[in-house]
């Protein structure tokens, strides 16, 4: 079951990964795609982009640990939370070794 635990983890801290890096691609190219002016909708998609991306990526990081913890499963919901924070710890750490590399 724990094997089970560490990569399901592994699973929700790289589908964050994912949903990070398609935001940050719509930023990254944002100016090309929507135009360089701003307008009064500017704020409001950016403000909606946040508002999303801490809902997507809250389930992801949360869900399944709180599902668990309401379902009796106190051990292994923060198993499974402390798991996820530790990938995604790792894929960060990636991240920053890979920006180095490049420079």
């Amino acid at each position: 079951m724990k094997n089970n635990t560490i990569v399901h983890s592994l699973g929700h801290a790289v589908l964050v990964g994912v949903y990070v890096s398609l935001v940050a691609s719509v930023m990254n190219h944002g100016s090309k795609w929507f135009g360089q002016t701003d307008t009064a909708w500017t704020p409001v998609a950016v403000l909606m982009l946040f508002v999303l991306s801490a809902a997507i990526t809250g389930t992801l990081v949360l869900g399944r640990p709180v599902l668990m913890y309401l379902d009796g499963q106190k051990k292994e919901a923060l198993q499974f939370f402390g798991y996820t924070l530790v990938w995604l710890a790792v894929l960060t750490v990636l991240v920053f070794v890979i920006m180095i590399v490049k420079k």
